[in-house]
């Protein structure tokens, strides 16, 4: 989950890796480091704290090189704290080394480097990488930098994206990627690693993804990728990243999380573009084409996910089943792996991921290729790992997104699944009407989405009534349930609110007993065959004094007595509405975290890509 950067060239390396750890601090913000070599000297500078804290540092004592690499750092090992900052050296001090993972087997190593006279100064489990390859490297005098960095890796257990560097070797950097994401950019006598690519297009645009397994030497001016255990090399093409600058910058917007909720407005139209043919009632996903009959023969789909790619999941199932008539299970990817699920070659497997990295559905994705299922996934990153092994798939087209909550990502993966569904159902022969219709409300979705956020006043009306709560209930029923635990948990991340997302019938059967005058409970009742069933649920927390705010979609006199707030969004299809509902919850969100002075961008103890397991 942290985020590393190396560089190698002819700038000057600290605003690049300064620069790049910023735009990296989505995936961890705990602490940050850098390490320089100035010919055969090495220095380095790390703190716990934010990048900001870093670099007043780095300005108070300013660092010179012409080979550099940093950190910013998602605590799992050690607490954050300056010692366990990366990058971390060898006991010789002319080893640095930044990691990205989890090394399983760390307390062996430690054990026997222990032996061997090493002494540890950090908790983490990184420290005994740098250590391991000190010993190989410096006890002997006939190995290289590179084949020690080899050696070490060999003996490794876990997940890790790396970059190393060495006094002795002051022209050479060395990274190696196993489960965590690792990306080089080549551009004019420069090269540049990093987590992902938002740190690399300032500079060039042609990037190579490592794959599992990859030992990257970069040196004289040149690249040569190997794989670890063979040392056999390997030839890798370059893809072109898509991506403007603007987009990953927040602009004039305060936060990166309301830049991105205001992007719905356009997101969610790229992902559909060249997607919808409404003549036929039908979607064209080019990407998946040759396996529609695969999906068509399958006698059950599963969609995992973690977090809200799992609560988009949820959606997809109600979706699927409606359209397609194929039975569908929804899964945590982090639990998927522990149970023995009924797979095989008539199985489809839907991987859903905002990053492409997420470490558990990464695993889930294994696991059903090893027993025969197709996999597929739908993600936002191009390149990604999940793009890359799963057998086909659909790339949402979000545009890039910062803010640790997921907003337009989860907007767009809903949309994908709605176009999944239309695919598969149009080709088993349900009306076309149907899908036309829906295809229409799809298309009048940037419409709906502009008179939302056109006026928000009267969501900063009800963040006001209800910033001092200590608990929200969400309800919902249907094809909205998981659009109440998505809305509880965008509450839960960003202002640090206790809230439960629950199917409205469900409440009786426990949560019920929690409401009282103080407890705000969202009702999402749109007019569809769920809303008289709903009405009567807010009627049973009416009677015990709650306050009841109500996301609707027309007016409706009942509703309106019961309900002390109301949110309304423009009228659509019923299996849009889970869209534009989760906006006004998105903005509830965010309007409580403002008003509560939380940091919004990098809420505590979170990462964007979760890339442990």
């Amino acid at each position: 989950m942290c985020g590393i950067i190396g560089y190698l060239g002819k700038k000057d390396p600290v605003p690049i890796l300064l620069k790049g750890l910023k735009r990296l601090e989505y995936r961890g913000y705990d602490s940050a480091g850098i390490a320089l070599l100035n010919g055969n000297e090495l220095t380095q500078i790390k703190k716990a704290g934010k990048v900001s804290d870093l670099q007043l540092m780095i300005d108070d004592s300013p660092m010179k090189g012409n080979c550099g690499i940093a950190h910013t750092r998602w605590a799992t090992h050690g607490e954050p704290n300056d010692i366990n900052a990366h990058p971390h050296l060898d006991q010789t001090g002319k080893i640095s080394l930044v990691h990205n993972g989890i090394i399983e087997n760390h307390d062996i190593i430690k054990q026997v480097l222990r032996k061997q006279g090493v002494s540890f100064t950090s908790d983490t489990d990184t420290e005994v990488i740098s250590q391991l390859i000190s010993m190989l490297y410096f006890g002997s005098s006939k190995i290289s930098f590179e084949n020690a960095v080899r050696l070490a890796l060999q003996e490794i257990v876990g997940a890790y994206g790396i970059v190393v560097l060495c006094a002795d070797e002051p022209d050479t950097l060395v990274a190696a990627k196993m489960g965590s994401p690792l990306v080089l950019g080549i551009g004019d006598e420069n090269y540049f690693l990093a987590s992902d690519a938002a740190p690399i297009i300032e500079y060039t645009r042609n990037v190579i993804f490592l794959d599992d397994g990859e030992l990257l030497v970069i040196k004289n001016g040149s690249y040569a990728i190997s794989n670890i255990n063979s040392k056999k090399p390997i030839t890798k093409t370059f893809t072109k990243i898509d991506l403007s600058i603007e987009q990953i910058e927040k602009g004039e917007f305060p936060h990166f999380m309301l830049k991105e909720i205001y992007d719905q407005k356009h997101s969610i139209t790229d992902t559909m573009r060249g997607r919808l043919n409404l003549q036929d009632g039908t979607t064209h996903l080019g990407g998946i084409v040759d396996y529609v009959p695969n999906l068509l023969s399958a006698n059950r789909i599963y969609l995992t996910g973690c977090g809200t790619s799992w609560h988009a999941g949820l959606i997809g199932k109600y979706l699927i089943e409606e359209y397609a008539r194929v039975p569908v299970h929804v899964e945590y990817a982090s639990e998927f792996r522990y149970r023995n699920a009924v797979i095989d070659h008539d199985t489809v497997l839907i991987a859903i991921s905002q990053s492409g990295e997420t470490a558990d559905t990464l695993a889930a994705v294994r696991k059903a290729k090893e027993l025969g299922a197709l996999t597929l996934g739908i993600c936002n990153v191009v390149g990604s790992t999940i793009a890359r092994q799963t057998d086909t798939g659909i790339y949402t087209h979000a545009g890039p997104e910062i803010g640790v909550a997921s907003t337009k990502a989860f907007t767009a993966q809903v949309t994908v699944l709605i176009m999944l569904a239309l695919k598969i159902g149009r080709k088993i022969g349900y009306a076309k009407n149907r899908g036309q219709h829906l295809i229409e409300s799809l298309k009048n979705i940037d419409e709906d989405i502009t008179h939302i956020l056109r006026d928000i006043s009267k969501i900063e009306v009800v963040a006001k009534k209800t910033m001092k709560a200590d608990n929200f209930l969400y309800l919902g029923r249907g094809i909205n349930f998981p659009v109440a635990l998505e809305g509880a948990l965008k509450l839960k991340e960003i202002s640090y609110i206790h809230a439960e997302g629950y199917p409205a019938a469900e409440m009786k059967h426990g949560p019920i007993a929690l409401i009282d005058e103080n407890m705000p409970v969202v009702c999402i009742a749109p007019h569809d065959d769920t809303f008289q069933k709903v009405v009567s649920n807010i009627q049973e927390v009416k009677a015990r004094k709650g306050i009841v705010i109500s996301i609707t979609d027309k007016k409706n006199n009942t509703l309106e007595s019961l309900s002390d707030f109301i949110l309304r969004v423009p009228t659509t299809h019923k299996h849009v509405f889970p869209i534009t509902c989760s906006i006004i919850l998105q903005l509830l969100a965010y309007k409580l975290a403002v008003l509560r002075d939380c940091e919004i961008d990098q809420p505590r103890n979170l990462a964007k890509s979760v890339t442990v397991e």
